[in-house]
């Protein structure tokens, strides 16, 4: 009903009047909301040992997507030029996630949703289809004006969840986009493509478009905004939460073994100083014919 104030009594009732605020209880809906895919990715150290179809937990370490990085920055971006812009992170991932859902949170994310359950869980692997249905249920909760993902992650590198999901919910799409700006329900994209070709299109909204890096700087999150992250909602949800059941996760792609490949060829190192190791390098490459007539 919006706001009111009711007048008990009228002129009659004398100088006694009292006043009741009325409000309607609904949220503020923002005039723009950007919703953004954000990805915990595994980083393995140099040395490291296999444990089943992964590596040993011991081995592992657990970072922000490079790309989904960029993309951050670029939400981030579009709020702090618009008037009424409101960022909300999707990242499907267990609770320990969430150290790396406050990062986002602490460089200007509004708030964030994490999808987990039994079901996900149990998914060896969770392939594109399955990731790209998990997100349009969140798309169709949420409605946002855009979406936005990394290019890709840095550890499955699959590269195609964006487009994906651009085209399970009906969205218009631009893949590796190192440009962007939005004027009037248009975004209008540069993209470089395969061979150093640029292109320059117009998305109109409702758009998904996948972010390569170099389009911005991301920034580092400062004290006054990790303090800030610290309050902001990490909503969890489970599948049965966005209408979907454990068939959602189904992957057609299976890990079957894990292993690290041999290498093809030798590394030689040569000891010494500089002109000891030019002098062995070429005694190497002579005995192999390199450089002879």
């Amino acid at each position: 009903m919006g706001n009111g104030r009711v007048d008990e009594g009228g002129p009659a009732a004398g100088l006694s009047r009292s006043f009741v605020t009325v409000t309607s209880g609904l949220p503020e809906v923002p005039d723009m909301k950007v919703l953004v895919a954000v990805k915990e990715i595994a980083s393995v150290e140099d040395d490291f040992e296999i444990d089943g179809l992964g590596v040993a937990d011991g081995y592992v370490e657990y970072d922000l997507n490079e790309w989904d990085d960029y993309a951050i920055e670029e939400a981030v971006q579009i709020k702090e030029e618009g008037d009424d812009v409101e960022v909300v992170t999707v990242t499907v991932g267990p609770e320990r996630a969430e150290e790396t859902i406050r990062m986002a949170l602490a460089k200007g994310a509004d708030r964030a949703i994490r999808v987990w359950d039994d079901a996900i869980e149990a998914q060896e692997l969770l392939d594109v289809g399955a990731k790209a249905r998990i997100l349009a249920a969140v798309v169709e909760e949420e409605d946002p004006d855009l979406v936005l993902t990394g290019v890709q992650a840095s550890d499955d590198g699959f590269g195609a969840t964006g487009v994906a999901l651009a085209d399970a919910v009906g969205f218009q799409w631009a893949a590796v986009v190192n440009g962007l700006e939005l004027d009037d329900g248009v975004a209008h994209v540069h993209r470089e493509l395969e061979g150093g070709i640029e292109e320059l299109t117009d998305v109109d909204l409702p758009a998904v478009l996948t972010i390569q890096t170099g389009i911005n700087e991301p920034r580092y999150a400062s004290l006054r905004g990790i303090r800030q992250a610290q309050s902001k909602e990490i909503a969890p949800k489970a599948l049965g939460d966005l209408g979907l059941d454990a068939a959602a996760v189904d992957s057609r792609i299976d890990l079957t073994a894990m292993y690290e490949p041999e290498s093809e060829s030798d590394t030689q190192f040569f000891e010494g100083g500089a002109d000891e190791q030019a002098a062995a390098l070429a005694g190497v490459l002579r005995d192999r014919g390199v450089g002879a007539e």
